[in-house]
């Protein structure tokens, strides 16, 4: 089997998770709980699983500094969805990369409902995982596709995440076309999205942000070989680029 379409696995959004790696919530003060705790550990390879079957990933140590260099704005949240919690933008949330990995300093306020349940649940022990979204910029694999090292990361606009369940890596595997269906049908027909649908409905917009990162690599560099204009050019780009075409036509005919 051919698995050379996994080296194309940038751009999307992706979504991975730990267990919680020296955590505490505990009370600064009268107005403030801190949370601190890991969301990605660098150097621990685990187990993903494609439609393909399944590859071993690692998250390299360095794969965050130069995203964090840049101050990318990251938000804290649960389940990856809902109110920001903290935020690296407003100053609320520090994120860090240390020998373990990615790590997360953030103040949250008791007074939110949001973080009011989120404590209890933490005492209770009902959520005990951490999950990160982020978009690969550098990775390699090796010879046969079977292990994916990821170098650098960008977390801007991704967010770290207290989760019930890590993101499936493997949503593309059990996305079913019947569950697909089914989730359509309720959106084209108004009704109120059930957790599955939404499930499903994310599912499908990973792979549709997965195959769209695939075409922005590849369409450039087609177009290029082929000595043709890129399509998705608008018309100004594309007139400068088809008389670079023409151009160049005209020197390698000289």
């Amino acid at each position: 089997m051919d698995l050379s379409h996994r080296a194309a696995g940038r751009g999307a959004v992706q979504r991975r998770a730990v267990p919680f790696t020296g955590m505490q919530l505990r009370a600064v003060d009268a107005g403030t709980l801190r949370f601190e705790g890991y969301a990605s550990i660098t150097e621990s390879p685990y187990e993903v699983e494609d439609w393909a079957g399944q590859y071993t990933e690692i998250v390299r140590r360095g794969s965050f500094t130069k995203s964090l260099a840049e101050n990318a704005d990251v938000p804290f949240k649960i389940n990856h969805a809902g109110i920001t919690l903290a935020r690296t933008k407003s100053g609320t949330m520090r994120l860090a990369e240390d020998s373990t990995g990615l790590h997360v300093d953030a103040d949250l306020d008791p007074r939110s409902p949001e973080v009011q349940t989120l404590q209890s649940a933490m005492e209770r022990h009902d959520l005990d995982e951490m999950s990160f979204a982020f978009r690969v910029v550098r990775q390699t694999w090796n010879a046969d596709y079977t292990q994916r090292d990821i170098h650098e990361v960008n977390l801007n606009r991704g967010d770290v995440s207290i989760v019930n369940y890590g993101a499936n890596p493997a949503t593309s595997a059990h996305l079913r076309a019947r569950d697909v269906a089914t989730a359509l049908r309720e959106l084209r027909a108004g009704q109120a999205l059930t957790p599955d649908t939404v499930e499903t409905l994310g599912q499908v917009l990973q792979l549709i942000a997965a195959a769209d990162g695939a075409v922005d690599v590849a369409q450039p560099l087609l177009a290029s070989v082929l000595d043709v204009p890129d399509p998705d050019l608008d018309d100004g780009e594309r007139a400068g680029d088809v008389e670079l075409f023409e151009l160049r036509r005209r020197l390698l005919a000289l």
